[in-house]
């Protein structure tokens, strides 16, 4: 990347390998401007025109502008002609008013006035320049003036005659890891600390070193720390050296691989191939090796994916935005982990005096749509307008390209160095033309994956993952089979045949076993008390025991339907395409993890109720009800009331769990707030089912505390309960091992392995 302040152009530095349309055309194009001005000032009596040696290509015009004036002012101001002042040209070049000044042409003008005698004053510039004030204040006090052009005509720069073999300051150079159009990569001996480093030699200019000092990630190079060549005004970043070869070697390897012969073990081929290459030593008894070897393409595409989006997330929460995410900038380990690398172009809003534009590049290819704006000359979009979603958007390009073999959008013939018609034809492409081609994803390409992808290339950032952490989430979902046919469920489930049908489901899911247990209540009842009453007291008991049953199934119908209509209005809004912002479905994935709490609790405190209050209103309408009539009557509540908490609250979750949840993951991200209330439910689930198995022994229990005589009478109605609650307990557990499995499954997607779902339990105690 050409570091010209204010600068919009597309060039990378190819931290790891040039290729074709990395950045080499606009640096030649930039190059070749500069020493064709300059050639033309040394032949010319007369300053040559500047516009004239202008390219017309947007993507490199206004950094050669920059470079033009600086020379122009350089031979103007030393050479004995008419000089100019920066608000002369800007009046002459219109266009050049489209940013802020870029703060070192600022800086060269304010040195060569001051080299040439003239009286100037650094506050004269920050009051003229208010926008660049701060980072002009503490460039212009130097007393030592440090020329800012970078592309120019003479002999070489040093960098050029950097190569294997020689010893650069504490580093010997060992092997030639790849080179871009600025920069040049070694492995290298530090003779210091005698450890092996990946040593990075560019131009003294950009922040990559201040940006790549706030990273400490897994999945991120580690940069040690940087030296400078005053001298040569060269910049050494040493960092972490990763043996394995680049996300680039993979996908050639990939592209000239059958489809049906790729899987996990391919990395492993090409990091092999490349570590003998380089005399290292293959990993032994590596698990990581072990666990990518058994995957097969589309999840290896997955897990590379999901740990360059953590690591992505991880930048953007440092304020930090990579904006060249491409395969020749992902690095791999032995292991075959990625390590996001080249920052070079990136931005950070935590770095005083950086700016998005000053250092904006990227590769065109990899481009979203707003970051190919940004270089549009028509555009209003602003390099400031771009956010993690712009990486994440190049993150899918990429993984889309490594599952199929070819990127999304045909852009055949386009360069980095491309014209305003190239532009317009890839903004046309992503924004309202073509559309990534589905049917050329591999027949074996998870659902989960495709949906991941597909919504990360949305035209539109607010459409996207919102965070890389969120698109981490969903292609954790991609690698673990049982939450990806959750949430991801094939077109023949089942699942997905019932969910517009949540009223239905939960009325049966309550209304059975509250039926069985109001036949058993009645048939205890009427054996134990009712035919024991007077005529008056039996048909004022029977009165008020239909009136309290024809209340409580209203009322309970119309609780639940309550409890469930935001949950469907939420889910029917989603199949119809509506969307919902990020507090919306938060509260739907609550609710429905509440559900089967709040159906149960509903149930058992109606029957509660009724317990209390039919004996009570008939005591006090001068009904004589004995102690131990109430008893009775109490105890078989207690026993309904015991099945309508624990079988519904089963069959309400595994509804809820297995078919509305799921729903709203596709949309948002499994929260922390997620994570406690499934542990939370995991909790509930176990003491649930201790009720379940509760209800035949408090069945036998309440036997014992009636009569002999009685006996007889009630002793069919006990054994069909103590019977039927038996296969109910078994149906209770086969749901509750379901239940649990699903709630695992979801908490690892959440990054919590089934260790931590122990301890997130005993965080919501």
């Amino acid at each position: 990347m050409v570091p010209v302040g204010g600068t919009q152009q597309v060039a990378t530095i190819g931290a790891t390998a040039a290729t074709p349309g990395d950045g080499a055309p606009a640096r030649t194009v930039l190059a070749d401007v500069v020493e064709k001005f300059a050639a033309a000032w040394s032949a010319a009596d007369d300053p040559p025109d500047l516009v004239a040696y202008l390219p017309e290509s947007p993507v490199v015009r206004r950094a050669a502008m920059v470079e033009l004036i600086k020379i122009d002012l350089e031979h103007r101001w030393t050479g004995g002609h008419e000089t100019k002042r920066l608000t002369q040209y800007c009046d002459e070049l219109p266009e050049l008013r489209l940013w802020p000044l870029p703060p070192d042409l600022i800086y060269e003008e304010f040195q060569v006035r001051r080299r040439t005698g003239h009286d100037v004053d650094a506050a004269e510039y920050t009051a003229q320049y208010p926008e660049q004030a701060e980072e002009l204040s503490s460039i212009l006090t130097t007393d030592e003036h440090e020329g800012t052009l970078v592309a120019h005509s003479g002999k070489p720069i040093a960098l050029d005659d950097v190569d294997v073999g020689q010893r650069v300051n504490d580093f010997d150079l060992m092997m030639n890891l790849g080179r871009g159009a600025f920069a040049k990569v070694f492995l290298a001996r530090q003779r210091s600390m005698q450890r092996l480093v990946a040593v990075k030699i560019s131009q003294d200019h950009g922040t990559e070193p201040q940006t790549l000092a706030q990273l400490d990630h897994d999945y991120i190079v580690r940069v040690f720390d940087q030296r400078v060549l005053e001298g040569r005004k060269l910049r050494l970043l040493y960092m972490q050296y990763v043996p394995g070869g680049t996300l680039l070697n993979l996908l050639k390897r990939a592209v000239d691989t059958p489809a049906t012969d790729r899987s996990g073990q391919l990395v492993l081929d090409v990091i092999d191939a490349g570590l003998a290459d380089k005399g290292e030593i293959r990993p032994s008894e590596s698990g990581v090796r072990a666990e990518l070897a058994r995957l097969s393409w589309p999840e290896t595409v997955a897990w590379l994916g999901r740990r360059l989006a953590d690591a992505l997330d991880y930048a953007g929460r440092q304020g930090v935005l990579h904006r060249d995410v491409k395969p020749a900038n992902v690095l791999l380990t032995a292991e075959g982990i990625p390590k996001l690398a080249d920052f070079n172009i990136s931005f950070s809003g935590n770095i005083s005096g950086s700016s998005p534009v000053a250092y904006f590049g990227g590769s065109l290819a990899y481009m979203s749509p707003e970051q190919l704006s940004v270089l549009h000359p028509d555009s209003a979009v602003n390099a400031e307008d771009l956010d993690t979603r712009s990486d994440l958007y190049s993150l899918a390009v990429v993984l889309w390209e490594l599952l199929t073999g070819r990127k999304p959008f045909d852009d055949a013939g386009a360069t980095d160095a491309g014209d305003r018609t190239t532009l317009d034809a890839m903004l046309q492409r992503r924004r309202a033309g073509d559309q990534p081609v589905e049917d050329e994803l591999p027949a074996d390409c998870p659902t989960a994956l495709r949906r991941v992808l597909l919504k990360a290339l949305s035209p539109d950032p607010a459409d996207r993952w919102a965070s890389g952490g969120e698109m981490a989430q969903q292609l954790d979902v991609c690698l673990d089979a049982h939450a990806r046919d959750l949430v991801d469920p094939p077109p023949e489930s089942w699942r997905l045949r019932v969910r517009p049908f949540v009223h239905p489901i939960m009325f049966l899911a309550i209304a059975v076993p509250n039926a069985l247990a109001i036949l058993y209540s009645y048939h205890h009842n009427k054996t134990l008390i009712i035919d024991k009453l007077d005529a008056s007291a039996q048909h004022s008991f029977e009165l008020l025991t239909v009136i309290t049953y024809a209340v409580a199934f209203p009322l309970g119908f119309a609780m639940t339907t309550y409890a469930v209509n935001y949950l469907f209005w939420v889910s029917r809004g989603l199949r119809h395409g509506k969307s919902y912002d990020a507090t919306a479905l938060a509260r739907a994935r609550r609710d429905s993890l509440l559900l089967g709490q709040r159906c149960a609790t509903m149930c058992f405190g109606l029957w509660v109720v009724a317990g209390i209050g039919v004996p009570l209103t008939l005591q006090l309408s001068g009904s004589e009800i004995s102690f131990g009539t109430y008893v009775h009557f109490i105890a078989a509540q207690l026993v309904c009331g015991a099945i309508a908490l624990a079988y519904p609250f089963f069959l309400v979750n595994f509804f809820a769990v297995r078919c509305l949840y799921p729903i709203f993951l596709p949309h948002g991200e499994i929260s922390r707030d997620d994570v406690v209330a499934l542990a939370r439910l995991d909790r509930r689930a176990t003491l649930y089912l201790a009720g379940a198995a509760a209800v035949p022994l408090i069945g036998v229990a309440g036997a014992t505390f009636i009569s002999p005589a009685d006996i007889a009478d009630v002793i069919i109605p006990i054994r069909v309960l103590c019977v039927g609650s038996v296969f109910a307990f078994f149906g209770a557990y086969w749901l509750f091992r379901r239940l649990e499995e699903d709630v695992r499954a979801l908490l690892r997607v959440a990054g919590y392995d089934l260790d931590a779902v122990a301890e997130a339990k005993t965080v919501v105690r």
